[in-house]
């Protein structure tokens, strides 16, 4: 659902997808516009007129009626965040499985309601925090997991970007992505911070306990946050600084982090995906490089190409769904991709973000 003309997002979802030869679209609801969809499916994705539907509520009760080994498995959701729960819910009404965009939800409530919807009937639910499937993000987690930083002290988050630094009236990426209507509480929070705060989560495994945001929304008549920086406090004792910016200009998409612990440090950016330092006490900086000596056997198990040949933005984005369709496809047992549960967190990150900016960058609890 989404992904029409115009959108980015959208092929990009068809790329990753269809990568490893594990899934194939056929059909789709495009726009919130019937013409609009149907063009978008003869137009954009070549899919037959028969199989390109006005709403997403026309597809789902057309698919059902075919024999089972021809109406589609999964749906993708790539729209503006306040039609992620009602396309989600209604999908898995009607027995599908879900591949969803992040943030999960338009609040924590509607995502908690999905998280008991999935518990209830047991189908499978992605959330397309791409990130996570870079081979040397898999080999930082796996260092954590393994120890080799020692007790996490203290973990760094960037993701700043330049794009928004002026108004933009006639973007149409930026108009929803703006407007509280159609992306919720949150501005650049909701956008990419909620991207940053999974990196952390996800490689770190600790638990942000409480938070102080400092917000401002610096570009005249807008009305969400478009940069901000927010303290954290982990579980056990670990600190961290989240920076979220959309205003930072010169900046194209870059995403960093660092983790320090009381052995090792790590640092890993975007713009050189391949790579992770790893920093020593007591020994000679590392630079792991992804599909070369020292990686592990998740790190390899999401490489693709081999050594020298750079994995960037659609292999990272392909690894969900390879994940997510060797799940369903019963090849493996665990789902090893984001999911619900790391929807419902993200929710309350954001949520929590906005209340400790309204109330003048006060400490608040995630719970």
């Amino acid at each position: 659902m989404g992904g029409g003309i115009g959108s980015f997002i959208g092929p990009v979802h068809r790329m990753a997808a269809e990568m490893d030869g594990l899934a194939t679209l056929v059909c789709g609801a495009f726009s919130s516009s019937a013409q609009r969809s149907i063009a978008s499916g003869e137009t954009i994705y070549r899919i037959p007129a028969d199989r390109s539907y006005g709403s997403y509520e026309q597809m789902f009760l057309a698919e059902q009626q075919l024999p089972q080994d021809q109406r589609m498995d999964f749906v993708v959701i790539a729209t503006p965040n306040h039609l992620h729960y009602p396309v989600a819910m209604a999908a898995l009404e009607s027995g599908f499985h879900v591949v969803c965009d992040k943030p999960v939800a338009f609040d924590v409530e509607q995502a908690l309601a999905l998280q008991s919807k999935v518990s209830e009937c047991g189908l499978n639910f992605a959330l397309t925090h791409n990130y996570t499937g870079y081979p040397m993000i898999r080999q930082a987690r796996a260092l954590i997991q393994e120890g080799k930083l020692g007790a996490i002290r203290r973990v760094n988050c960037e993701y700043l970007q330049g794009w928004l630094a002026q108004p933009m009236p006639d973007n149409k990426q930026a108009d929803w992505r703006t407007d509280p209507t159609r992306a919720g509480a949150a501005g650049c929070f909701g956008d990419i911070g909620s991207h940053a705060e999974n990196l952390m989560s996800y490689v770190t495994g600790l638990e942000i306990e409480a938070l102080c945001a400092d917000t401002t929304t610096f570009v005249p008549g807008r009305q969400l946050e478009d940069d901000g920086n927010v303290l954290l406090r982990f579980a056990g004792g670990a600190k961290g600084v989240l920076s979220v910016s959309q205003i930072a200009l010169g900046k194209e998409n870059d995403l960093t982090l660092q983790v320090f612990g009381d052995q090792a440090s790590i640092e890993w950016r975007q713009d050189d995906a391949n790579s992770l330092i790893v920093r020593y006490a007591d020994a000679p900086m590392q630079v792991l490089r992804s599909g070369w000596a020292g990686t592990g056997a998740h790190s390899t198990a999401a490489t693709r190409l081999p050594p020298g040949h750079p994995e960037g933005y659609l292999e990272a984005f392909a690894e969900v769904y390879r994940n997510f369709c060797k799940h369903l496809l019963g090849v493996v047992d665990v789902a090893d991709y984001p999911g619900i549960a790391e929807g419902v967190r993200g929710m309350r990150f954001i949520q929590s973000v906005v209340a400790s900016a309204e109330q003048g960058a006060q400490w608040v609890s995630l719970d």
